[in-house]
């Protein structure tokens, strides 16, 4: 059975996705730590980061690096956290997000139930600020 990141790369569960490439994809959380809380994942179906190819972690520390910078700017966050936590869905995903303190990297603090508007101007502001830094062929819409 196919991961839900799977699912929402394929369009069979929506997305507010922020990136697309041929390899990789970003796209808002549903249970942000912090306004702008972005999941880095590889298209491919890849479940433990140590086994992932070389190259194609590469490519998806590469795109974390692009939207965390972006995400930055949009939210003006003092610092960027990065996570791979591994046990919410078996299918490798990088946590980038804004993060004012330590309590920021406890996912178990995520918001679970977001305001769908706060999630859309999330993803929107993202996107804005992808696009201002010039990756606007890679902005998913």
């Amino acid at each position: 059975m196919a991961s839900v990141f799977s699912m929402i790369i394929n369009g069979d569960l929506p997305g507010r996705f922020v990136w697309t490439d041929d390899t990789v994809v970003a796209f808002l959380t549903i249970n942000p730590v912090t306004p702008g809380h972005v999941l880095v994942v590889p298209r491919a179906e890849v479940d433990h980061w140590e086994q992932v190819d070389p190259e194609l972690f590469a490519q998806v520390i590469s795109v974390a690096q692009t939207v965390g910078q972006a995400t930055r700017t949009a939210f003006d966050a003092p610092r960027m956290g990065l996570l791979i936590a591994g046990l919410e869905v078996p299918h490798l995903h990088v946590h980038v997000f804004p993060a004012h303190s330590l309590q920021t990297f406890d996912l178990a603090l995520a918001d679970k139930n977001p305001d769908p508007a706060a999630l859309d101007d999330a993803a929107a502001r993202i996107r804005a600020a992808l696009r201002e830094a010039g990756h606007e062929a890679h902005v998913a819409d």
